[in-house]
């Protein structure tokens, strides 16, 4: 079925299924949806028996209060109904979602790193911030309703029947008239859904860009421009909404004008059969009563047809994020202890004939080398050769294409992720710190630290005495990615974390490339501790700090090109030398 010829039934169930293991608790609130729907006209009917009893002299005092009764009841039972079909609706919604949030936030954690890196920040915010919280607000108690009318309107059919089967036609034929130009407003709702959450979400990207990079646009003198964009989305959204209002209006109009036809329509024939006797007076008083509610239901029915699409839309870039490839997390072997892989011979770290591609651009080409337990491999060269990717395929934020990444004689892949990173720590050039207290940003290395092994881990990062100047000491909440704090104590802090984790393998990317000379002395002091006894992959672009490395090797254009250690790729006159050359000149202006 297309997509644009969804029924609204179709898109309830799609909504239903999406519910999982809580689809039940609502299914079994359409049996107090129906018994609601039922009592829903009860009224109404009973106000036209109590009009025949009255026209036909029968009224008494005894008739008067039962269908008092009989109203009074059916109101009391809708608002029972009412409020068990909240229950097992709107509340399990609030349940189904939050459910999808945790599901989701595990799914981030399995998705490959290009996920992240080809722009799709915007649709994640918009997913989690938008698309589920309007389905969870709006479209739950949807469903209810919907039963509700349904049977309500085939009540309100029967009754005409009921009245004369000429009129029951009458009413069958118009009601099918209601329900072509409903259906042809749902067309139209849906193929505009999915556009203006498009819109939605590139707005959102482009909300988040301009304040992310908020600094670097002032310090340009970009407001300008870059509010040009972000008011450009804007304008593209408001766009879009008229474009739908526009094409959705008409068609919306045409149900409500069929809708008084149909209702007139009724009416008139109604009032021939009377005229021709063939309806009592009664039955005409109760046409008259029922006429204007007649059609009622399906008109609210299609009155929810815009939150329906639109969830319908929502669902699908829900499922888009549920369906992107995830690592395959499927290995059960464990990696062998270091002593025992030391007594087999086995590098700690091996890479063997290992290619890798961003879509279809190569960034590694047949890269090997071992590391043994204990060294350190420095990797230098020009940006873009493919440093960091290496030291991103240890720890699986990709996958290799070709070759294999082993551990102590394992391959990565063969093992699970949690096991993985268990044995890898890594300290970024840039850093992220949590808003949160500075003490659950070093803990996050153990979960299970105790407060002493905290405090110890900041004095050898070298960050405890800073951390104490603070107001609350280790107690104190730092902004949204360490915004309050200098770039050399959060990158003192990311070490203390690391330092707490206490992972064998240990890869810094570039940690000193952005900090001050100050900093870097402090910085220097935190990675010797963390680093002492480790086996380390360094990317850097001081060659200073990597003179005493194990190896050093030169990447460039996805390939080694160079390596050994200081003193033999100097004596190599190479790109090495070269580099370091360029370095002191730069050093001694």
């Amino acid at each position: 079925m297309k997509k644009q010829n969804k029924s609204m039934i179709s898109m309830m169930h799609r909504l239903v299924e999406f519910c999982g293991k809580y689809k039940v608790p609502i299914r079994v609130s359409y049996l107090p949806g129906f018994i609601k729907g039922l009592v829903m006209k009860s009224p109404l009917m009973a106000s036209f028996f109590l009009a025949c009893d009255f026209m036909a002299g029968r009224m008494t005092k005894k008739s008067c209060l039962i269908y008092g009764l009989i109203i009074l009841t059916c109101v009391i039972l809708q608002a029972v109904m009412q409020n068990i079909t909240d229950r097992l609706q709107s509340a399990t919604g609030f349940k189904v979602f939050a459910d999808k949030r945790m599901e989701m936030g595990d799914r981030f954690r399995k998705l490959t790193m290009g996920y992240f890196t080809e722009g799709n920040i915007g649709k994640v915010s918009s997913v989690l911030a938008t698309d589920m919280n309007f389905i969870e607000e709006n479209c739950m108690m949807v469903l209810e309703e919907l039963v509700g009318l349904m049977i309500s309107q085939g009540l309100m059919i029967a009754f005409m029947f009921f009245l004369s089967w000429q009129l029951g036609l009458t009413a069958l034929a118009c009601l099918l008239l209601v329900i072509l130009f409903g259906n042809i407003t749902t067309r139209i709702s849906i193929s505009h859904s999915m556009l203006k959450q498009k819109t939605a979400e590139k707005m959102t990207s482009a909300v988040l860009e301009f304040a992310e990079g908020i600094g670097i646009i002032k310090t340009f003198n970009l407001l300008g421009e870059k509010s040009k964009e972000v008011s450009e989305s804007f304008e593209e959204s408001s766009k879009n909404s008229i474009g739908f209002e526009m094409a959705y209006a008409p068609w919306w109009a045409s149900v409500l004008i069929s809708y008084g036809i149909v209702t007139a329509l009724t009416l008139f024939v109604s009032g021939l059969l009377s005229s021709k006797g063939m309806m009592t007076n009664e039955y005409f008083l109760g046409m008259v009563l029922f006429a204007f509610d007649l059609f009622a239901p399906i008109k609210a029915y299609y009155g929810n047809i815009a939150r329906l699409t639109v969830t319908d839309a929502c669902l699908d870039r829900i499922e888009s994020v549920f369906d992107k490839a995830e690592i395959v997390n499927e290995g059960k072997d464990t990696l062998m202890s270091a002593e025992d892989a030391a007594r087999k011979g086995l590098p700690e770290i091996s890479y063997q004939n290992v290619s890798f591609a961003y879509g279809n651009k190569e960034a590694l080409h047949d890269i090997s080398f071992d590391v043994q337990k204990g060294q350190m491999i420095a990797l230098v060269g020009p940006s873009g050769g493919g440093k960091s990717t290496i030291a991103n395929l240890l720890a699986r934020f990709w996958d290799v294409k070709r070759g294999s990444i082993k551990i102590r004689g394992t391959d990565i892949r063969k093992v699970p992720v949690a096991n993985l990173m268990d044995n890898i720590s890594m300290v970024f050039q840039r850093v992220y710190l949590f808003q949160d207290s500075i003490y659950n940003n070093i803990a996050m290395g153990k979960t299970n630290a105790t407060r002493e092994e905290v405090i110890e881990v900041a004095k050898k990062a070298r960050c405890y005495d800073f951390i104490m100047q603070l107001p609350d000491g280790f107690d104190t909440v730092i902004g949204e990615g360490g915004a309050d704090l200098s770039g050399g104590e959060q990158q003192r802090i990311s070490i203390a974390r690391c330092m707490l984790k206490d992972a064998p393998i240990v890869i810094l990317d570039e940690a000193t490339a952005s900090v001050d000379a100050d900093n870097e002395h402090f910085i220097q002091e935190a990675i010797s501790e963390l680093c002492r006894g480790k086996t380390l992959i360094v990317i850097a672009h001081r060659l200073n700090t990597i003179r005493n490395a194990s190896r050093i090797m030169v990447i460039k254009n996805g390939q080694i090109v160079e390596s050994g250690t200081h003193e033999e790729l100097l004596a190599k006159d190479g790109q090495y030398k070269n580099m370091v050359i360029r370095q002191n000149l730069s050093i001694k202006k």
